[in-house]
C-alpha cells in the first residue's frame, strides 16, 4: 500500500487578480504561502513519510513544495516536469476572467474554461507571456512548447507522464505531486476514471492535500481531504 498526494499550489498573485495565467511564471501571495505552510503541517499529521516529490515547472508549485518540505522539516530533491505544468490558455493567457465574462458572456467563458476539447485561440509568439520567451522553458524542446490548449491536450501530457514517470514509484513508496488546478484536474479524471461531466464539475482547491491510498495492485482504496472545512462544499470523486 502507498500514498499520492496531490496538492493544488496556494493562491498565486494572477488568482488572486482573477486573470488567465497558464504557463506564466507568477508567484504565491502572502495567503498563498500560509496555504502551502498549512498542506505542509496538514500532510505531517498523518505521519506519512514522502518518498518522492514532483512539481510543475512553474515557481508557484515550486514555491508551494518548498514550503510544505520546510513544515515537514525534510527538504528532499525534487523532480521538476513541464508537463506537470497548467493547461495553457493560449490568447486568454494575462486577461482579466472578469473582464472576459463582460465581453463574452459567463456561458463562454465557462466553455473555455472548463470544455473538455475547446481549446482558447492561439497566444501569439511574440507575446511575452508565450512560453518560448519565459526563460525557465529554454531547455523544453520548441515541438513540446504549445501555443494553446485543451484540457484534453492537458490531459495527454499529464497522463502520459504519470504512467512514464511517477507511477511506478508508487510500487516503492508515497509520492507527494505539487502542480496546478487543471494539470491535477486531468490528473484526477485518469486516475478515479471520470468522464467529461464529471470533469467539468471537478473543483481542485488550492492549498489543500488531496491523500490517495493505492494498493498493491495500483488500485484506489480511498481518497479525502486533508482540510476537511475546505472539502465540504467541493465536487469530490
Amino acid at each position: 500500500m502507498s500514498y499520492l498526494i496531490l496538492i493544488r499550489h496556494g493562491q498565486s498573485t494572477w488568482n488572486l487578480d482573477k486573470r488567465f495565467t497558464g504557463w506564466v511564471d507568477v508567484d504565491l501571495t502572502e495567503n498563498g504561502k500560509l496555504e502551502a505552510k498549512k498542506a505542509g503541517d496538514l500532510i505531517k499529521s498523518q505521519n506519512i513519510e514522502v518518498d518522492y516529490y514532483y512539481s510543475s515547472f512553474q515557481l508557484r508549485a515550486i514555491n508551494t513544495l518548498k514550503l510544505v518540505q520546510e513544515s515537514l522539516n525534510y527538504k528532499k530533491n525534487f523532480i521538476r516536469a513541464w508537463q506537470l505544468n497548467e493547461r495553457h490558455y493560449g490568447a486568454l493567457t494575462g486577461l482579466s476572467k472578469v473582464e472576459m465574462i463582460e465581453r463574452l458572456g459567463e456561458e463562454k467563458v465557462h466553455q473555455f474554461r472548463r470544455s473538455w476539447d475547446l481549446k482558447p485561440d492561439p497566444l501569439d509568439k511574440q507575446s511575452p507571456f508565450h512560453p518560448s520567451n519565459i526563460d525557465v522553458y529554454k531547455n523544453v524542446p520548441a515541438e513540446n512548447i504549445p501555443d494553446t490548449e485543451s484540457l484534453k491536450d492537458t490531459f495527454v501530457r499529464v497522463t502520459n507522464y504519470y504512467k512514464s514517470e511517477i507511477r511506478n514509484n508508487l510500487n516503492n513508496g508515497n509520492i507527494l505531486i505539487s502542480a496546478h488546478g487543471n494539470s491535477l484536474r486531468a490528473l484526477c479524471k485518469y486516475l478515479f476514471k471520470l468522464d467529461k461531466i464529471q470533469i467539468s464539475n471537478l473543483e481542485i482547491p488550492t492549498g489543500n492535500p488531496l491523500l490517495i491510498k493505492i494498493d498493491e495492485d495500483q488500485k484506489i482504496e480511498s481518497c479525502r481531504y486533508l482540510d476537511q472545512d475546505r472539502a465540504k462544499d467541493l465536487v469530490v470523486f
